[in-house]
């Protein structure tokens, strides 16, 4: 299999998951966007959290073109993989962690906490979605109930992330996320976590600022940066946000 074979193929396989998202998990992606547009209009702040590469993804939507303004991103140094990634790929094990970041960040009723993590079986996205909950926080997990259900858990509580949210997300990636099997090659290549996970949040994202037009509101949403004018444009937003969402 040559390089235009895999990019057909891989093309292919995620076309696929895009399709079953689309038609299979409509009605969680609806929930999750009104849960988020209920946020917003009430000047709530929608969080995103992810370790290891789920972080990639919270942190697609943070401070965005296109993205509502009140997305903040929490990413922990220690757990993002920045640095030290076979640290981090420890660390996210370790309980302890979720309690301290959600009292830090000071989620609270009237915020929404969207949590991503394909095999939903660390100990730290799973306990950061059971603070915030605790907490009067609904909590939305973008996560593959294909690889979760497939693997234990690594929290004391025996649960994982799809056990703890209020709304799930399935991405369907399979168990060990990479989809593509080359001959000669016994571990599969192409992860799609990360495809389908932006995906996923940024169809939340747009779901909500419709339903923000729909309530007859003007949903606050960041141009890009590279637009004239857009800058000064995008200045009343962070006025108004300042003190809520850390993107300074």
């Amino acid at each position: 299999m040559g390089p235009v074979e895999v990019l057909r193929e891989y093309g292919r396989r995620v076309e696929e998951l895009l399709e079953r998202i689309v038609t299979g998990q409509a009605a969680a992606v609806g929930r999750a966007a009104a849960m988020v547009a209920e946020a917003v209009a009430g000047g709530g702040v929608i969080f995103t959290f992810g370790t290891g590469h789920s972080h990639l993804v919270a942190e697609e939507v943070a401070y965005r073109a296109g993205v509502l303004v009140p997305v903040d991103a929490i990413l922990e140094p220690s757990l993002t993989g920045h640095q030290d990634v076979t640290k981090s790929e420890l660390l996210e094990r370790l309980e302890g962690f979720g309690r301290a970041i959600v009292e830090h960040r000071r989620l609270g009723p009237g915020d929404v906490l969207i949590v991503i993590s394909n095999s939903g079986r660390n100990a730290a996205p799973i306990e950061v979605a059971m603070e915030a909950r605790s907490r009067g926080v609904p909590v939305v997990a973008v996560t593959s109930l294909p690889y979760s259900r497939a693997v234990g858990s690594r929290h004391s509580s025996g649960r994982k992330l799809y056990e703890v949210a209020d709304v799930v997300v399935d991405t369907g990636t399979p168990l060990g996320d990479a989809l593509l099997h080359l001959p000669g090659l016994e571990q599969p290549v192409a992860p799609a976590s990360g495809v389908v996970g932006i995906f996923v949040l940024q169809a939340i994202l747009a779901g909500a600022t419709a339903l923000l037009l729909e309530r007859g509101l003007q949903p606050p949403v960041w141009e890009s940066g590279n637009l004239d004018g857009a800058s000064e444009r995008n200045a009343r937003w962070l006025d108004r946000y300042r003190e809520r969402i850390r993107i300074w």
